[in-house]
């Protein structure tokens, strides 16, 4: 019995939404397609503009990866929502930098 490794990469609904566009629609299974479609309701940034903000948010911020990506694929619209998704964190964030993150996140969201 050979051992593989397996490696996981966490990913934020727009770069999964580039991921399946990249392989095309008519490329895709059924619940490849389901996923296509909710990423295409819920994705609120562009694939680019949310691995700049991704990154932004881990090295400026410091914050975690996988709390970076849930605040990217939920982008909140106001401090308090923010705070949602760093309540379970280790350290406690200024009320100034959580004003930049939402900033920052207004400045890159996409309107439906």
């Amino acid at each position: 019995m050979s051992k593989r490794e397996i490696s996981e990469t966490r990913l934020t609904l727009p770069q999964v939404k580039k991921v399946l566009e990249s392989v095309g629609e008519e490329n895709l299974d059924q619940l490849q397609r389901r996923t296509l479609d909710y990423v295409n309701k819920f994705s609120k940034a562009d694939p680019a503009k949310a691995e700049e903000i991704l990154q932004t948010l881990i090295k400026e911020y410091e914050i975690d990866e996988a709390e970076a990506i849930q605040i990217i694929n939920c982008m909140p619209e106001t401090v308090d929502e923010l705070r949602i998704f760093l309540a379970g964190g280790r350290k406690i964030i200024e009320t100034g930098k959580l004003n930049s993150i939402v900033a920052l996140l207004n400045e890159n969201r996409v309107l439906k």
